[in-house]
């Protein structure tokens, strides 16, 4: 990366940049010449601020939000200007006015206790720093993701200077210049929030995992163990896409890197193998999109619910494993549908690796995955496990990179093993930080002085500047949302829009869930997942509370379909990544997307009416069937009317369906979703019917196979 960087100071000036914003992320590389050394070592040190608050967290709380929204406005505006500006002055400028962002993070900390002592009483000097804040945190989110965000984010504020002339229940008490600025620049309810928080603590952490991860060779062991076990099977390279993007999905958490690494594989797969462009596409975004609700990782979402709700970082993993798997096992059936509608084959044994022997030659890429997994359901915090999955991580990379000269295969266990037992003696009394960075500071120096040592170091140093880098978008949009936070907080307006879906509750359940579902839908159309949830679940997830929605059910059903508006037309980013690699129309895309998706539009409600889905009580079935016994019933129930939905949306089974049959097929699904006396009765027994009939109705050649 820096000897890119520093190899463009001959190339043109301007910079080809390929979307009119930076929301799915920022070009290749840093910028030409030294502005993009410059962006690079600014990456590193923001990283390298980011591991050390992982791991020691020496630093108050507020300081450490504080640096990292100033680092983020930094690069926010720095990298802009690198690969924007059409002249050296240009480029200066935005780093100029970075600067004086990241100063006005550092303020927090060189008046940390000041700013402590005269809390509610703000000096000149607090109100223009806060003041400038404000403005370059809009701004900055303006030329990353548009104007979406930013305006309604505004609104807010005009609500709260001015909502006192409106008329009741509207209207609040009114609040001054110095008290809004206080609010939102210097506590933990505007900027500095929970979502910042969040952001400067797990997200980046888990942003570097990810990153470590895929330089290890994690992306290419997904590949080859997805194409050695459906390669071959009917329609096999969608199957591929699901399934390897769902795997990424355990390690990235993010739908938009999904789709722009694992489908530049998987996406001209499909099509070569006979899938149309839009259906190709919109089965890797599909898939892609389900990365932020798959365990172990997820989303940065998932970790900002967790510090909303108070709960452990397991709890929200726990309740998302059976929907996720769902989400992933729709999207598998309707690529499995789609093959066997248009006749489509799978891949040659001659083109397909064998997944065992892929997972024998690099099974232990798997080792900070699962001890990851393992540690976050023991009850450690995502913080510590974070930090023990990345050096893990590392250590794996460093210590692959001193072996690779290794004469003979005794050499290579020696190594691993004295590895081991080194660190089992300095973890005697438990394992620690200290110790764990010891072996990983030890590790760098040796690779250091190996035969193409070097060349994993600098893979390292690459992964922090560009993790810093893919953290920059999802840190300015926690701190933009301070606002809306900040908003409500001080003026109490989210009581009102809880009191009206409380009010739509008391009359049908369905509607407010309804209403909570075209909210998430319409904000994730102009505005990212992270926002998106953090709105809807701040307006509408206490009232689905109040009305005897589980608490987490109600902040996962505002989360699902934030998702899912990225795959909703006009805007869906996922089909928008998706588009160059397809060649194809991203509207068509989306339109594709959102019906391979239908089965993930309908498992929210499922989770609501059945919270044994996602492993919560409160489950009507539980009094008669026992706690597991609900969540078999209401996991069967998911499957089946998920099954349903794939065959109404692609018109086949064993053969093509008539539009009677998809009527049926429907009526069976909305039974098995439904809340009234004999529903389920219904739903299985026209689910059996249907299976049925197509199965008398199968042609000859499926007779014959079978």
């Amino acid at each position: 990366m820096l000897q890119e960087a520093e190899g463009t100071a001959t190339a043109p000036d301007k910079v080809k940049v390929e979307f009119d914003n930076f929301e799915h992320g920022f070009p290749e590389g840093f910028g030409p010449g030294w502005w993009g050394t410059l962006a690079y070592w600014i990456g590193i040190a923001f990283a390298t601020f980011q591991l050390y608050v992982a791991a020691f967290n020496y630093l108050p709380s507020q300081v450490v939000r504080g640096v990292h929204v100033g680092f983020l406005v930094l690069l926010t505006f720095g990298l802009i200007a690198n690969f924007t500006a059409k002249s050296a002055f240009g480029r200066a400028l935005g780093w100029v006015i970075g600067g004086a962002g990241f100063f006005c993070g550092l303020y927090q900390w060189i008046f940390y206790a000041d700013l402590i002592a005269r809390d509610g009483d703000p000096t000149r000097l607090d109100l223009a720093v806060g003041t400038l804040l404000a403005v370059l945190i809009f701004e900055g989110t303006r030329r990353l993701m548009g104007a979406a965000l930013p305006l309604m984010c505004g609104a807010c504020l005009v609500y709260w200077f001015f909502g006192q002339y409106l008329p009741s229940p509207l209207n609040h008490r009114g609040y001054d210049f110095d008290q809004i600025v206080t609010h939102l620049s210097f506590g933990t309810e505007g900027f500095y929030g929970v979502p910042i928080y969040v952001s400067a603590t797990y997200i980046f952490l888990f942003i570097l995992f990810g990153s470590f991860l895929e330089r290890a060779g994690m992306i290419q062991l997904f590949t080859d163990v997805s194409l050695g076990l459906f390669g071959r099977t009917r329609g096999g390279p969608a199957k591929v896409a699901v399934f390897a993007s769902g795997m990424m999905g355990t390690i990235s958490g993010s739908g938009v890197a999904n789709v722009v690494t694992v489908g530049q594989f998987t996406i001209p797969l499909m099509i070569r193998f006979g899938y149309r462009r839009a259906f190709a596409a919109g089965v890797e975004a599909t898939a892609s999109m389900g990365g932020q609700i798959m365990p172990p990782v997820m989303g940065a979402v998932a970790f900002i619910m967790a510090e909303t709700l108070g709960v452990q970082y397991s709890e929200i993993v726990r309740a998302a494993a059976i929907p996720a798997i769902l989400y992933f096992a729709s999207a598998f059936w309707m690529v499995h549908l789609e093959a066997g509608k248009h006749g489509l084959v799978g891949m040659k044994r001659s083109e397909i690796p064998s997944a065992w022997k892929a997972l024998v030659t690099r099974w232990y890429l798997v080792l900070p995955l699962a001890a990851l997994v393992y540690m976050l359901f023991e009850g450690f915090t995502p913080l510590y496990a974070g930090s023990m999955g990345l050096a893990l991580t590392v250590t794996l990379i460093l210590g692959a990179a001193i072996t690779a000269g290794a004469s003979s295969m005794v050499i290579r266990y020696i190594f691993w093993i004295g590895l081991a037992l080194v660190v089992a003696a300095l973890s005697r009394d438990g394992l620690q930080i200290v110790p764990v960075a010891s072996v990983v500071v030890g590790l760098i120096v040796i690779t250091a002085f190996v035969r193409g040592g070097f060349k994993a170091l600098v893979e390292c140093r690459d992964a922090l500047a560009e993790s810093a880098k893919s953290a920059i978008t999802v840190g300015m949009a926690c701190a933009i949302v301070g606002v809306i936070i900040g908003m409500m907080s001080q003026t109490g307006v989210g009581t009102i829009f809880g009191g009206w879906v409380i009010g739509l509750g008391e009359k049908s359940l369905f509607l407010a869930l309804i209403m909570t579902m075209l909210l998430s839908i319409l904000l994730g159309t102009g505005i990212p997942t992270i926002p998106t949830y953090i709105i809807t679940a701040a307006l509408a997830a206490p009232a689905l509370a109040k009305l005897g929605v589980p608490l987490i059910a109600s902040h996962m059903f505002a989360f699902y379909y934030g998702i899912m508006a990225d795959l909703s037309p006009p805007v869906a980013l996922a089909a928008l990544a998706a588009a160059p690699i397809a060649k194809e129309n991203p509207d068509k895309i989306g339109w594709e997307a959102m019906r391979i998706a239908l089965a993930g539009y309908v498992i929210p409600f499922i989770f609501v009416y059945s919270p044994a889905l996602m492993l919560q009580a409160g489950d009507p079935m539980a009094a008669k069937l026992g706690f597991y016994g609900a969540v078999a019933l209401a996991t069967l129930k998911a499957l089946v009317a998920i099954a349903l939905f794939g065959m109404v949306a692609i018109g086949f089974l064993f053969t093509r369906m008539t539009l009677l049959e998809r009527v049926v097929s429907l009526g069976a699904a909305l039974c098995l979703l439904g809340d009234f006396p004999f529903s389920d009765t219904v739903g299985f027994t026209l689910s059996a019917a249907i299976l049925l009939w197509q199965w008398r109705q199968r042609p000859p050649a499926i007779v014959e196979a079978a």
